[in-house]
């Protein structure tokens, strides 16, 4: 099982910044406006309750500090979400859109039962994490193919961003109907193969390319 925040707070400052790899939104009949991606990395702090995601760090179950609940079907809870905040550069007629992406789990708000504390209850959240991961991936590509404007970005970035939001909880719940919270592992395991599909092909599902038809339209 996973949650998400109830609240998001986004922010938009003004700075100036060195340029990294960039990738290249038009809009038509406007000036050119290039978008700039990265993920928040720090080195890891033991006595943070955040952790971001890393492909090199997977879950652990220490990772889980919260208080169990025995209410209903869920033998674990991860606590995941992902955020963004950014900056905009105007130089000659190029507006430089920089966005930092946050793909992280709350220790302090995830639990494992007693009686569950195994590897494959911990392979279950580790792939809510990875969905987590895998919305990030869709909301850079849908803005990539979004068109942008220089007087109303801002508020364009945030509606694909709530968009993508309410994508991530409808996988994350499909994932928990589907394995039913990962009891069947022989779903569990088609999601496995789906979701590490889709994120080699930066956020993109197998059936998008026509190859298989896994997933219902979302």
């Amino acid at each position: 099982m996973f949650l998400t925040p109830a609240g998001i707070l986004i922010s938009l400052l003004l700075l100036s910044w060195q340029l990294p790899c960039i990738a290249n939104t038009l809009a038509v009949g406007q000036p050119v406006i290039k978008l700039v991606f990265e993920y928040a990395r720090q080195q890891e702090d033991p006595s943070a309750d955040t952790l971001f995601y890393a492909n090199e760090r997977k879950l652990r179950l220490e990772d889980f500090m919260g208080t169990p609940s025995f209410r209903g079907p869920s033998a674990a809870v991860a606590y995941t979400s992902f955020a963004y905040d950014g900056s905009s550069l105007i130089k000659k007629d190029t507006l430089f859109i920089f966005l930092r992406l946050q793909v992280f789990f709350v220790k302090s708000a995830s639990w494992v039962r007693t009686d569950a504390r195994d590897d494959y209850t911990l392979a279950h959240e580790q792939l809510h994490f990875d969905i987590t991961l895998l919305v990030a991936e869709r909301f850079k590509q849908k803005l990539r193919q979004t068109a942008l404007n220089r007087d109303d970005y801002d508020s364009i970035i945030q509606y694909q961003y709530l968009q993508s939001f309410r994508e991530m909880n409808r996988l994350q719940y499909a994932f928990d109907q589907e394995t039913n919270h990962g009891l069947d592992k022989a779903a569990q395991l088609q999601w496995q193969d789906k979701v590490r599909a889709a994120l080699k092909n930066h956020g993109t599902f197998p059936e998008e390319l026509g190859y298989d038809d896994y997933f219902q339209a979302f």
